[in-house]
């Protein structure tokens, strides 16, 4: 198997609103279609960040009307985009494989981990998805053992509290040695008190580490 590691920045509703509303978002995009020079992009995404930003997010995004069917539960929705213009998942076709969920950023970069038995498949859709977008970067592209091709599982059922800790935790180096952050800074970007923090990310730690575990064996 051949994987291929991707960086790319374009018109997106869900890249630029990231970039406008400082939030991370990750999205699991399905198959799409072509009707009448139309793309329609069915995809479910779940956002990280500040409350208060995501909510921006989801009352900007209600007014766009370029997508259909939307639907909101907490931080997570589900919608369907449609585009008269091409975008990077208009090129996707049977033979390539997601292999992590799309990831974007808060400068609205999105991050493509995609794989196929054919390097060739790969090649075919970057050369297309430079035909109409100019911003997309290859980080890696490598022959791997097929049991390094990582297939998503399910996230825990974290709260909301226990998913910003975890997410502070990462995003402020809390764990690298030596820490990036302390426990009362963490908590008071959270704002909220140390022993709570606390309890929130112990009990995230606690929901995550068997998929940790597991994925070791």
């Amino acid at each position: 198997m051949w994987i291929c590691k991707l960086k790319i920045k374009h018109d997106c509703i869900i890249g630029t609103r990231c970039e406008k509303f400082q939030v991370t978002d990750t999205g699991v995009s399905f198959n799409n279609y072509r009707e009448k020079r139309v793309t329609y992009s069915p995809q479910i995404n779940t956002l990280q960040g500040e409350k208060e930003n995501i909510k921006k997010f989801l009352n900007d995004i209600k007014k766009d009307k370029r997508i259909r069917n939307l639907e909101i539960e907490g931080n997570s929705f589900f919608l369907v985009e449609v585009r008269k213009e091409k975008i990077p998942s208009t090129f996707k076709t049977e033979k390539l494989i997601f292999v992590k969920p799309i990831f974007v950023d808060k400068q609205g970069y999105e991050f493509w981990e995609i794989a196929s038995w054919n390097r060739e498949n790969l090649n075919e859709f970057i050369n297309n998805v430079r035909k109409e977008i100019k911003d997309i970067e290859i980080l890696r592209m490598q022959k791997t053992k097929l049991t390094d091709i990582y297939f998503p599982r399910l996230m825990p059922n974290l709260t909301d509290n226990q998913k910003r800790a975890i997410e502070l935790a990462f995003e402020n180096n809390y764990y690298n040695f030596p820490k990036g952050a302390k426990m009362e800074k963490l908590a008071k970007i959270m704002k909220v008190s140390t022993p709570t923090f606390c309890e929130h990310l112990k009990k995230a730690e606690k929901k995550l580490m068997p998929n940790v575990i597991n994925s070791m064996k």
